[in-house]
């Protein structure tokens, strides 16, 4: 009798644990809204400062500069603010690639000190003197028209900023790939319900009026902005059709320091911006709630119920009961090598999981600053996309 208890025990745990996973999966299942809230306007051109933090990559920043100067929009209506801390040849690849060719105008802001990501984000946009704002990463890969798409959304008054999906990963991650497709969809809907949550570093656009100084600690630049405007009054919204490409890692170790630096940024910002929950509309009162359960709940309670069932089936079945863990084992080895099938977006979830609570964690530890390091493998891989 005490076995069928704790069993049905259990049960219910890993039930309770699995939400987000039935969530997620009924995001494949049932078809909500798509494409972008926005009353778009494809006809409108207004002038565009492009920010580009740099640090060290003098093996990427001159094709980055070419994508730049490849988007579909007018070169002489664009501005390039590249704030740089790097202690390589960057600089001076920057300054050569803008001479001598048809370009935007080029701000260089050198850094004489590594002061933290924020503090330059700071410092660019206060730079910045066009209309639109648009953040993106030196290593993604945006798509042509992905400008065109963004400005297109700010031309909508309601529209204050807007971010895009990662519709190719570079490096071939289906961990990744597959945790982006089902995330886009959640996003899609936060937007359509009001605004959504994660902004996304490879391209962000805000509407220059619209920004304020983010904290010289963040860890979560682009959605701590994108946040503070919608705070402000602002809608803040996700376009599947704005497109780009990053790099991510599958295995499970490789993953860790991409992941659980990313999932500190977003709980400590919820943490600080408790204040928001109940307010501002559906953001406050389902936008919000949404993400402090699958960031801040769920984490520990999936934890809980693995570390549980395994001990569980071990107090209970004896030898025989290490088929638990040890098949959670084999679920994460064959799920870093994208060896799952079907089953790699449930350990796509599984994976963030794992790092929201990590990162949970460190944040209590007092660990994490706005500093990022290069990860060469990562870079090696936008190199070859």
């Amino acid at each position: 009798m005490r076995s069928r208890r704790l069993f049905a025990w259990l049960a219910g745990l890993i039930s309770l644990t699995g939400l987000p996973y039935l969530l997620y999966g009924l995001s494949y299942l049932v078809r909500g809204p798509e494409g972008s809230p926005a009353d778009k306007d494809h006809d409108v051109e207004p002038s565009v400062s492009v920010v580009l933090p740099t640090y060290n990559e003098e093996r990427i920043v001159e094709s980055k500069l070419a994508g730049i100067c490849g988007w579909d929009y007018p070169l002489e209506k664009m501005e390039v603010v590249v704030v740089d801390s790097s202690d390589d040849a960057t600089p001076e690849i920057i300054r050569e690639f803008f001479e001598g060719r048809e370009a935007p105008e080029l701000q260089l802001i050198e850094e004489t000190e590594r002061r933290g990501l924020a503090v330059a984000l700071n410092e660019a946009y206060a730079a910045a003197s066009n209309e639109v704002v648009v953040k993106t990463d030196c290593d993604s890969k945006v798509a042509g028209d992905a400008l065109r798409e963004a400005v297109a959304n700010l031309a909508d008054p309601e529209i204050e900023a807007v971010t895009g999906r990662n519709a190719e990963v570079l490096g071939g991650s289906e961990v990744e790939r597959g945790y982006r497709d089902v995330q886009a969809r959640i996003q899609t809907l936060e937007s359509h319900v009001d605004s959504t949550f994660i902004f996304h570093g490879p391209f962000s656009a805000f509407e220059r009026d619209s920004i304020v100084a983010i904290d010289e600690d963040s860890i979560a630049d682009d959605t701590e902005l994108a946040l503070k405007i919608r705070k402000n009054g602002g809608r803040v919204i996700f376009d599947p059709a704005i497109r780009y490409k990053e790099a991510s890692h599958s295995e499970f170790r490789k993953r860790r320091t991409q992941k659980d630096r990313r999932a500190m940024g977003l709980l400590r910002l919820l943490w600080r911006q408790r204040d928001m929950l109940g307010r501002y509309g559906s953001y406050g009162t389902v936008v919000l709630p949404f993400n402090w359960w699958f960031m801040g709940g769920s984490p520990t309670l999936v934890m809980a119920g693995v570390g549980l069932a395994s001990l569980g089936a071990v107090a209970v079945g004896g030898p025989f009961g290490l088929v638990v863990p040890v098949g959670i084992g084999g679920f994460v080895w064959l799920g870093g090598r994208d060896s799952l099938g079907a089953l790699q977006p449930a350990y796509a979830l599984f994976d963030t999981q794992v790092s929201l609570f990590r990162a949970a964690v460190k944040l209590l530890r007092g660990e994490g600053d706005g500093t990022w390091d290069i990860d060469m493998e990562l870079r090696g891989a936008f190199e070859e996309g």
